[in-house]
This record gives structure tokens, sequence and C-alpha cells, in this order.
């Protein structure tokens, strides 16, 4: 059958249906009620505001018996939907590391870590700057992606879901890391070997990482200054010139390893000899590891970062046309860190105001240390104090 036939005969039987019911009109409706054309309509809205009437009066009823059975407020939604109880607890379920590390890894399944505890977290305070010097930065800001921040206790995590898309707790039982720990303490020395056995598990999932403290501002990329064959590189406190010298003296505070054989072993070696070595930080025993011949056995490439390109408070970069992070280290008491990390942020917008030929040929420099300096005086007159009592040898 053609269309043209079709509408035809759909209009013809129209036509009848009409005359059929203009000469019936009053017999029809001494006979029945007349229904509008919208009836089906109304009809499924009746029967959808009857079921939640329904619905409404069963929540009531179950809502009431509550009152007399303690602690079942989510058990009026678990016996109408079954599923309820499995979906909130997928809600409150935090993610597992496996999954962050993943969403924030690069191709090369590389990320970028930090430490925050709620000290170092509180508006205002040193991670507010760490993420600053992301935004001021040079080519720093998308690098964020694969930020993860490993949050030590409740707050600092809180924080991190405020501030950023990649956060893991990592809480420590029995240990309370949300205060500022400050240098050498029990609660520093704990915090810092936390940090190198979960570094650990970071190469044992297959991920290569970039280590930074909070404390480190990004000014540029620092992936094009890494050195390519290296499994472990790290910043300097002081650099003594060349890349391989063991006389170097590393910082934990900035790091770049990759993740293979060598590197697992080194970490674990690393995290036992603390045992050895009892009372020193995860620096010191760096320093006394690192020409073991353990390490020359797993054939650990090991290289140091120039102070140039990686610098710090103890030795600030010289050439700010070269520098890509600068660290607070030296630096003791969390006033005189933020005021240094401040001015530094300063420095580096007032130097990247300035014309191009200018930066190349003014000489322009930072104005840190200035607090830290003095903080870092008080810390070594208190040192040789209680080193030099009255009454004891020296041995």
């Amino acid at each position: 059958m053609n269309l043209s036939y079709r509408v035809a005969s759909r209009l013809k039987t129209a036509r009848l249906n009409v005359s059929f019911h203009d000469g019936n009109r009053s017999s029809a409706a001494e006979s029945s009620v007349f229904m509008p054309p919208c009836s089906g309509p109304v009809r499924r809205a009746v029967i959808f505001l009857v079921a939640i009437s329904i619905t409404c009066f069963v929540l009531y009823r179950s809502a009431d018996s509550l009152h007399t059975v303690p602690g079942s407020s989510s058990s009026i939604f678990s016996r109408i939907f079954p599923s309820f109880e499995a979906f909130k607890s997928l809600e409150l379920e935090e993610p597992k590391l496996e999954d962050v590390l993943r969403r924030a890894a690069t191709r090369d399944n590389t990320v970028i870590l930090t430490t925050l505890n709620e000290a170092w977290a509180a508006p205002g305070s040193v991670i507010d700057l760490f993420f600053e010097s992301f935004g001021i930065g040079e080519g720093t800001s998308t690098l964020l992606n694969h930020l993860v921040i490993i949050a030590l206790d409740d707050k600092a995590y809180s924080r991190c879901r405020e501030l950023h898309k990649h956060c893991f707790s990592l809480e420590t039982e029995g240990v309370d890391f949300s205060r500022e720990a400050y240098f050498m303490t029990r609660s520093y020395l704990k915090m810092m070997w936390r940090r190198i056995d979960f570094l650990r598990s970071v190469l044992e999932m297959g991920y290569n990482f970039v280590f930074t403290d909070a404390d480190v501002m990004w000014f540029r990329n620092p992936f094009p200054r890494f050195y390519r064959y290296a499994d472990f590189q790290i910043a300097c406190d002081h650099y003594l010139g060349r890349s391989n010298d063991l006389e170097n003296r590393p910082n934990g505070g900035f790091s770049f390893v990759r993740s293979n054989n060598r590197t697992i072993l080194f970490y674990k070696y690393w995290y036992a000899s603390r045992i050895k070595y009892a009372g020193y930080h995860d620096q010191d025993v760096l320093n006394f590891i690192k020409s073991e011949p353990f390490v020359f056995r797993i054939g650990l490439r090991i290289r140091f970062l120039n102070t140039a390109y990686f610098g710090g408070l103890c030795e600030p970069s010289k050439d700010m046309n070269l520098v890509r992070t600068m660290h607070a280290n030296c630096c003791f008491g969390m006033d005189s860190k933020l005021n240094d990390l401040r001015i530094m942020l300063q420095d580096w917008r007032d130097f990247m105001a300035l014309p191009l030929h200018l930066k190349q040929s003014s000489g322009f420099s930072w104005k840190v240390p200035q607090n830290c300096l003095d903080s870092l005086r008080r810390y070594d007159s208190m040192d040789e104090e209680e080193s030099e009592k009255p009454g004891e040898s020296q041995e």
C-alpha cells in the first residue's frame, strides 16, 4: 500500500467517525460517561500519586518504629532499597593508593609526591606557598596534574581535598604526625623513616617518583635537568662540583627515583639501616651508606643534583635564569620558614617582571636567607652549648 492510499484511507475513516458521533451524540451521552482524549496520561498520573502516597506512608511508619529500635536510622533505606548500604560505603571509602597513583601518573608511570601534616596544611601556611610557586613558575602549573599529596593526619587530608584532586591518607597507628615536627625530635625521626618506607612501596608498585618537600618552591620544570640514566638522583645542601662525587652533601627533601630492582633494594637497605644507625635521621644514614659495598654490588647509579638548578637556603642558586627549584632547607621554626619563603616568591615575581635583556645581564639574586639564617645560627649556638657543658669530657 502506497503512502497516498494510506493517507486517503485515514482521512475517510476520520470523516466517518465524526459523522457517527454527530448523529448519535444524545444517545451516547445517555448511555456512557464521556472520556477526554487525555484520559490515559491522567490515569498514569493518578497511579503514580497513589504509589508515592503509599511509599510516604511506609516511610512514616518505619520512622515511627525507630523510636523503639535504636541505631537503625538507615534501616528504612536498607529495607526499601537493598543496595543503599553498599552505595553509602562506596561513597565513604577512601581511595586506594594504587588508584590515586594511576590517576596522577604520566605516560611513563611517573608521579610527583609530597607529604603534608596539619601544621603545614593550615591556610596561609607552607602548602599554600607550595601551590603558589607552581602557579607563578614557568611551565609548572600543568605539573600539578601529576602531584599526589600524602596526608599524614585527618586535618591534612581534609585540607588536601579542598585544594587538590590527588590525595591519599597515610596514617600511622599510634603516632601523631599532625604537629610541627621539630628537627631531630622523636616525632621528626619517625616521620622521616615512615616516608622512606612509603616511598619504597611506591617503587614496588612500578612508579617512578619525584619526591619534594612542600617547602620546595617550583619555579621551572625540573625534568629536563634530570640525568637520563641515573637510578637515584637527589638534591644537595652543598654541591662540590661533580654529580657523581659521593662527598656531595645530599638533602632528602628533593629527589627523582626510577622504579627498578636496584632502587627497590636500595630503599629496603636504607630503611633497614635505621637500626644500625639508631638516633640518626634518613639524610645522615644516606650519607653513611652511599659508599658502602652493598650499594656498589646492586649497581645503583647515583647522581647528585647541581645547586645551580636545584638550590636552597643552604646554597642558593646564583643565576635565576637557570634555577628550577629552591628549598627552604637550613631553616628552623615555622615562622622563619614562612617569612623566607614569601620573600623567595616575591624575588621570583620581581625577576620575572624584568625585561629579557635585564634578566640576562642584571645579576639579579635572591634576598634570602634572612630569618632562616638567624634561626640556623641560633640552632648552631644551642648545639655548641649542649656539646660543651661544664664537667663533661669531650671525646
